[in-house]
């Protein structure tokens, strides 16, 4: 059986800053208040018009494809984690196929929101690992700004998010010792409007529904996160994905050579780090500045990552990721 490994990562986000102080302007909101309950300095928004998901994740995949040092006719297949698409369908796949101008190989789009981007991975390593196809291209992108309600009401949720997009080249690898090791994929539904975006759907809010109403105060149209209730289950959860991938491998914490863990919130990163007791360059955060770009945020945080010398060859890395659906899971590679 084959192994898959990352050969080509890249990322893309808007020059467009938002800082702590920029949102006070507009909600009764603070640096401080936001920074201590998130971490979170400032985050990147698209402005209107200039990018979609579609077209950060285009971008992302070019830089990656192109570090790949593989034509883009060679990528067999597109997996892309989004929960912001374009369209309510068709999904980005297609349309990143589209604008790369790559001939008419598969796509599909992942659903599973912060924990899409390792859903994702998962699903593009065990069609290589099958010997289905050689190149895979694995984006993960979110336009988030264009659906949040940026006044008091919502600042609970919406001084998290940013945009953005990372994009992954897996490729076949003979050495089973080296690429990707193991995933790990979890979900609880039973959680599944703890952390929700209710609107538009064909479940109890029909979008015909919603324009009969045309009611300004409906907030099913905004994201809810119970969000003392995510974190409780976000720190349990990330804790024992881990371990979970580490067993199957026969590794232990202390065989960790770099985490990068679904940028949600700096005091979950902060809690798993000092329960594992891992030192501070053995884990990769930069919500600080981008804020939770959800199925984008991992891949952007590895791209950095590795640009900045951090993961090099023979490093045990270890990706993990918690969020709505509750979904959760983690990757083990070997770089």
């Amino acid at each position: 059986m084959y192994n898959s490994k990352i050969s080509g990562l890249g990322y893309f986000v808007p020059d467009n800053v938002v800082t702590n102080s920029d949102l006070s302007k507009v909600m009764d909101t603070n640096d401080e208040w936001i920074q201590e309950r998130t971490g979170i300095k400032e985050r990147r928004h698209v402005v209107k018009g200039e990018d979609t998901t579609s077209t950060m994740g285009v971008k992302a995949a070019k830089i990656a494809i192109e570090r790949a040092g593989i034509d883009k006719d060679d990528i067999d297949f597109i997996v892309f984690a989004t929960l912001s698409p374009d369209y309510y369908f068709p999904g980005p796949g297609v349309q990143v196929q589209r604008d790369l101008g790559i001939k008419t190989i598969g796509a599909i789009d992942i659903r599973n929101q912060c924990s899409g981007f390792v859903y994702a991975i998962s699903l593009a390593d065990q069609y290589i690992k099958s010997g289905m196809y050689k190149n895979v291209l694995v984006i993960g992108s979110e336009l988030h700004s264009g659906g949040l309600d940026m006044t008091s009401r919502g600042r609970g949720v919406s001084v998290i998010f940013g945009d953005g997009a990372g994009a992954v080249v897996l490729t076949r690898e003979e050495d089973n010792s080296k690429g990707i090791l193991s995933t790990h994929l979890h979900s609880e539904g039973a959680h599944a409007e703890e952390l929700s975006l209710i609107a538009p759907g064909m479940g109890k809010r029909w979008v015909l529904d919603i324009l009969k109403d045309n009611d300004p105060n409906d907030e099913s149209y905004f994201p809810y996160m119970n969000g003392q209730f995510v974190f409780k289950n976000a720190v349990v959860r990330f804790s024992e994905v881990i371990m979970e991938g580490l067993k199957a491998n026969n590794l232990e914490v202390t065989d960790i050579d770099m985490l990068i863990p679904h940028q949600a919130n700096l005091r979950i990163s902060q809690f798993i780090q000092r329960k594992f007791r891992l030192k501070d360059d053995q884990v990769y955060n930069n919500i600080m500045k981008y804020g939770n770009t959800t199925a984008a945020s991992i891949p952007i945080a590895l791209t950095e990552a590795w640009e900045q010398g951090k993961i090099k060859e023979g490093d045990l890395v270890v990706l993990a990721a918690f969020g709505s659906g509750f979904t959760w899971g983690s990757a083990i590679i070997r770089w």
